[in-house]
């Protein structure tokens, strides 16, 4: 029979037990995996076909707003009011005056959403959009 001494009790693990760490990791990968697409909510829209390509454009100067057929807005997928949107890129703008604004809007959807938009960004001092379209085939 072997006898245990208290100075082998003493003695400290070298290797540090990593098991409950990947748990914790492959937790946290699959929650943002399942996550991240419910993040990016935009607005379902179906384009008009025709346009040309763009030129290069710098993407700090791009803006995207999106309006649905149903009169929806959203500024770089965020959905918000009209007004408030409008405010904000005005801010944008005053700071960034290359500011383009890139308007995506539903085929279907009355003009009206449209017109809203594009006479809010002219008294805001925003004169640069492009209305965007599917590329024709």
């Amino acid at each position: 029979m072997r006898r245990f001494s208290q100075r082998s009790s003493l003695v400290t693990l070298s290797e540090i037990n990593i098991t409950p760490l990947l748990d914790l990791a492959f937790v946290l990968l699959i929650i943002f995996v399942i996550t991240t697409p419910l993040l990016e909510q935009s607005i379902n829209l179906k384009l008009p076909r025709g346009g040309q390509p763009d030129p290069r454009i710098d993407k700090r100067n791009i803006r995207t707003v999106e309006v649905s057929g149903t009169g929806v807005y959203a500024l770089d997928k965020q959905r918000m009011g009209l007004d408030q949107m409008i405010a904000r890129l005005a801010g944008e703008f005053r700071s960034n005056p290359n500011l383009i604004i890139y308007i995506r809007a539903d085929q279907d959807g009355p003009y009206k959403n449209v017109a809203a938009l594009i006479d809010g960004c002219q008294r805001g001092g925003i004169t640069r959009y492009s209305l965007r379209t599917e590329p024709a085939r």
